[in-house]
């Protein structure tokens, strides 16, 4: 199921202001960096302002990071008062997925079942330890991390919310 229409995904958040002139270094929380891009509207929400929507008015990486300009900040202590907030897009405007591809709330809840169909608990999160994703399956003996990789999944059915795992011995245990 995907989000409603009027939920937010947040896609970055405001570490610090950077040099005088208003723009401001950005965590990026997306596994898409591209989608930051001039013109992007965005929602700011948290740091010390009401949120309100603003419009990117230039983009460049900076390191790991971007670096963003917004439309009406064009000063230093202006930029400060954006420190800590979250950038978020409406969920209607999500970049398209890639083949093999899923986003977290896709499969959040989903059922999880062996390769004879015999239930084994739902997902819980999907996570990242060390860049790598991490499927957390809420289990009947508690929760279990599971790697969310090939071959212990085995398929995934967003539409359906189920997902078929070939777990080692004991990875469940």
């Amino acid at each position: 199921m995907a989000p409603a229409p009027d939920d937010r995904i947040v896609i970055g958040r405001v570490l610090k202001p950077h040099g005088l002139k208003g723009e401001v270094v950005i965590e990026v929380l997306t596994d898409f960096p591209e989608r930051f891009s001039e013109g992007l509207r965005v929602r700011l929400s948290g740091g010390s302002r009401e949120a309100r929507e603003m419009r990117i008015v230039a983009v460049r990486p900076h390191q790991r990071r971007v670096l963003l300009a917004f439309e009406g900040i064009s000063d230093v202590s202006t930029a400060e008062t954006l420190r800590n907030a979250e950038l978020s897009v409406n969920a209607q405007d999500v970049a398209p997925r890639p083949d093999g591809y899923v986003y977290h709330w896709e499969i959040e809840g989903a059922v999880v079942v062996d390769s004879a169909g015999k239930p084994l608990g739902r997902v819980a999160e999907l996570a990242d330890a060390g860049g790598r994703p991490l499927l957390v399956v809420a289990t009947p003996r508690g929760v279990r991390d599971v790697p969310f990789a090939q071959p212990i999944v085995v398929s995934v059915d967003v539409a359906k919310k189920r997902i078929v795992l070939d777990p080692p011995p004991g990875l469940l245990d």
